[in-house]
């Protein structure tokens, strides 16, 4: 007899459909996998022979049998089709009911017959509404992520023994509700990190409030110990609030690299990642051979900080030209090529030079000028060209260090970028942006209409300091989160002029 379940495989961010068709006839005692199960799903057949055997009490005849994991053509890996091929084995040995149409089940079972927490269950749910599926069977553990898709009927399974009670219609399993505390919540502020503790650096905390009202990019270049680590570390306290569809975006990479909380449903909080420089190349970016996300993935809607940006691989900041550009990173390998978001906000920071005292009224330099030309090639142009706002951060004078004088906290200025993004949102509503940084040239001829005046000031400033193309766009982007920031409607003269003084080179 066949009996059939339906199940789902994760590549990168998207779900498909598997089909666990298993088989049994009469005759010598064999089991097969076939359809490209990697080693943990094979082994899959020695975890499910021994529940059915020693947990549930069911004897297994001798005879063969046969699991097919549809469609054959598609690798398939991990202990996650556990469960389902158990409750295929049991339908076609007729020890249980069950009618496939409209269930789909994933998940791990251990020896014991418990179900175990399974990853990248958000994108199988969501494949589950898309193909009109009703029913949802997963770990207990999962529900909770599970419920997050709306119109699903998602049910906790405890065990294999628990479902097929469920299925035996003489123990139903109770259906997951989503909880009250998955609603928007307010961001809890760290006390170990505030602007109102930042003691001088106005200019570099006003550049940072018009980084994350604008999502621009950000270089912080200056002498060891002038704050730069710091002003980077408070930047999450004054980010706005996710929205839910950068919610969803968020958990939805967070559940395919096994980095969700399980004990939690959508990530609120915009993600800060802050790898080390010594981390690989395919850390950052992401790769192995079936791709996963990188930390330039696992930064989306949130921030990327990059410190000591110059001691990174040339390799690796290379690899920034395309996210920082286009918004996503395509990862090719001999399987298959996979594109992974990264809308990102990158906030770096480096000193001037090689010994670190370049341009410091209190020590003197002490590289030549070959190692400031090596030092400075190591950040290639087209990789600054894509850097909003670069700031020069000095040493803090002592009497500020020492003034009791405390500047905007962090809850004050996120009020005055949340509500900045607010208008960002509401502008945008036709066009899928969430912020001034994904404004294509399209979308600024659109939404922003210069004044001669502003339009002078540019094409100067064009001709003065050679700004390529890239840069003419960036600064009026960087220009309309000022503007916005003030709540101006139309871009002033005093929004370009700021928003050029923002864009250095060194």
């Amino acid at each position: 007899m066949i009996s059939k379940v339906l199940s789902a495989a994760v590549f990168g961010l998207d779900a498909e459909l598997v089909h666990v068709e298993v088989h049994f006839s009469r005759g010598k005692s064999r089991f097969y996998i076939v359809g490209l199960p990697d080693k943990a799903c094979s082994e899959s057949k020695e975890r499910v022979s021994a529940i059915i055997r020693n947990y549930l009490g069911h004897r297994i005849p001798a005879g063969t049998i046969t699991v097919n994991l549809a469609p054959a053509d598609v690798s398939k890996s991990g202990p996650v089709y556990d469960l389902p091929i158990a409750i295929g084995i049991l339908s076609s040995l007729k020890e249980m009911p069950f009618i496939p149409q409209g269930k789909l089940i994933i998940g791990e079972l251990s020896l014991d017959g418990r179900a175990r927490h399974t990853h990248a269950i958000l994108p199988i749910a969501d494949l589950a509404r898309k193909k009109k599926i009703k029913e949802l069977y997963v770990p207990k553990t999962n529900a909770r992520e599970a419920v997050i898709i709306p119109g699903l009927r998602v049910f906790p399974v405890r065990d294999l023994s628990q479902l097929v009670e469920h299925f035996s219609t003489r123990d139903q399993i109770k259906r997951a509700a989503a909880k009250g505390d998955e609603k928007i919540k307010k961001r809890s502020q760290d006390s170990q990190y505030d602007m109102c503790y930042i003691r001088g650096q106005e200019h570099a905390k006003r550049a940072l409030e018009i980084a994350a009202c604008g999502n621009h990019n950000v270089l912080l270049q200056g002498t060891p110990g002038s704050g730069k680590t710091m002003l980077a570390r408070t930047l999450p306290t004054i980010l706005p609030s996710l929205t839910l569809e950068e919610s969803l975006e968020v958990t939805r990479l967070y559940s395919v690299s096994a980095l969700l909380d399980k004990h939690h449903g959508l990530i609120w909080e915009r993600p800060f990642r802050s790898p080390h420089h010594t981390s690989s190349h395919v850390a950052l970016v992401g790769g192995g051979s079936v791709p996963r996300p990188g930390e330039i993935s696992l930064a989306h809607r949130g921030v990327l900080f990059l410190d000591e940006f110059s001691e990174f691989s040339q390799k690796s900041l290379e690899a920034l030209r395309q996210p920082l550009e286009d918004g996503v990173i395509t990862i090719s390998r001999a399987k298959g090529s996979l594109t992974f978001p990264a809308k990102l906000m990158l906030i770096a920071a480096m000193n001037p030079c090689r010994c670190g005292w370049r341009g410091d009224k209190k020590h003197e330099c002490s590289c030549n000028p070959l190692e400031l030309s090596r030092y400075n090639k190591k950040i290639s142009g087209p990789v600054l060209d894509r850097i909003d706002m670069q700031i020069v951060v000095e040493r803090v004078p002592h009497d500020k260090l020492t003034s009791n004088v405390c500047g905007d906290n962090s809850e004050c200025i996120q009020e005055r970028v949340q509500h900045a993004r607010t208008i960002q949102l509401e502008r945008y509503k036709n066009q899928n942006l969430f912020s001034n940084c994904e404004m294509t040239s399209q979308y600024i001829k659109e939404h922003v209409q210069l004044k001669l005046k502003c339009k002078e000031l540019l094409r100067n400033a064009l001709e003065i300091m050679n700004f390529s193309a890239r840069s003419y766009f960036r600064i009026i982007k960087v220009a309309r989160s000022i503007a916005d920031l003030s709540a101006c409607e139309e871009i002033q003269e005093s929004h370009i002029a700021e928003a050029l003084s923002l864009r250095i080179h060194r």
